[in-house]
This record gives C-alpha cells, structure tokens and sequence, in this order.
C-alpha cells in the first residue's frame, strides 16, 4: 500500500486548491492519505522564508493572489476574492478539529476539506470556536466531543510533533507531500506526486555548495 504523508495548515489557500485533486489521486492509485497538519508560520521561517509583512507587494499580489485566482479556476474551487477576512487569527483550533478524527480515513479527508473549504469559499474564522461545531455537525460529527478532543493534550503533542517532524525534513511550504520519502511542494506537483506511485523516480544524485 502506497502512503502519502501530507503537511499542510489548515487556512492554506494551496491545500484548499489541492485536496479534491489529492484525495482523487489516492483513490485511483490506492494510496492511504496521512495528515499531518501543522502550524505554518515557524516551519516555512525554520527554512528561511520571509514572514508574509516582509515580502514585497509584487510576490504577495503574483503568488497570493493571481495564482490563486488561476489555480481556483483550473481545479473548479471558488475562492473569495481577497485574502480572508480572518486569515490571521489562531487555526490550531480547526488543526485539532481535523486531527481529532485521528491521521487517515475519509472521515478525515472530509473534514480537511471543510475546514479549508470554510475559509477560502465562505470567509470563515477558524479560530471560532461555533464557526467549527457548525462544520463539525455538517459533517456529521458530535460538534462538542470532537472540540473536547480537538484541545485536549494528546492532539497538542502531535500537533507539535508534526511541526518537530516538518521543520526536521525540510517542509518549505503548505502543502507539502512525501511518497516513499521524496518530498513534493505545492499543489502544482500533484501530477509528479500520482507519477511517484506509479513509478517512482529515480533517487536524487544532486549535490549543492554549502550556503550561509
């Protein structure tokens, strides 16, 4: 059985854009789905990445906005037309909702799905608490037991762990997709990532010069 590790925030637009895609890859190439959902911010600065308010309007405008724009067309993912309204506050809150359905099955996949698709479609706030019962009960989940799950210790441990694990192995962004250890960045790749389980490529001889 072919696995996909899966390393995305849960207020990523590139997730968002992807996850149907993914999810349909899996199915057809009968790969189990991992999530590890994590907390953007200090992974992609472990890596050296510019915080947002640091980078120029020109990169903000071009890869938050118009490849949004493109991407949402391509994959048929309506996106609001703005960066969301709450895209700042606190997601460790939907991280948990999702992760309290445990790291694999279609319970989870759908509930990824419906917290990404809150924010980008409908301009949710996902650190509101009654925002994400709402889309718990959608989905048909005890809206109270899974938050009570959702901020509990052992979600927290691995909420962190999966933050330890992606700053270790060089995660550089949301979503990121291992298979069989080969890392694959962004939702753009989906289509080397279903080539990956099909036939894996060849592994890396590469070498850089040291930088820094």
């Amino acid at each position: 059985m072919h696995v996909i590790e899966y390393f995305y925030s849960a207020h990523s637009a590139f997730a968002y854009l992807g996850h149907a895609r993914l999810c349909d890859i899996c199915l057809a190439e009968g790969a189990t789905l991992v999530h590890r959902p994590i907390p953007l911010s200090p992974v992609v600065e472990a890596q050296g990445s510019l915080p947002f308010a640091a980078r120029t309007q020109a990169h903000v405008d071009y890869f938050f906005g118009r490849e949004i724009e493109r991407w949402a067309e391509e994959r048929d993912r309506p996106v609001v037309p703005y960066r969301p309204t709450h895209h700042d506050a606190d997601y460790a809150l939907a991280s948990g909702l999702i992760m309290a359905l445990g790291d694999r099955g279609d319970a989870v996949d759908a509930m990824a799905d419906a917290v990404l698709t809150a924010h980008w479609r409908d301009d949710a706030d996902l650190s509101d608490r009654v925002t994400l019962a709402k889309i718990a009960t959608a989905q048909g989940q005890d809206a109270e037991a899974l938050l009570a799950l959702a901020t509990g210790p052992e979600v927290a441990e691995r909420y962190a762990a999966n933050a330890a694990e992606a700053i270790a192995r060089g995660v550089l962004g949301s979503p990121t997709y291992f298979v069989n250890g080969d890392p694959f960045y962004g939702q753009d790749r989906l289509a080397m990532v279903a080539r990956a389980l099909r036939q894996p490529f060849a592994p890396t001889r590469w070498t850089n010069p040291s930088v820094g």
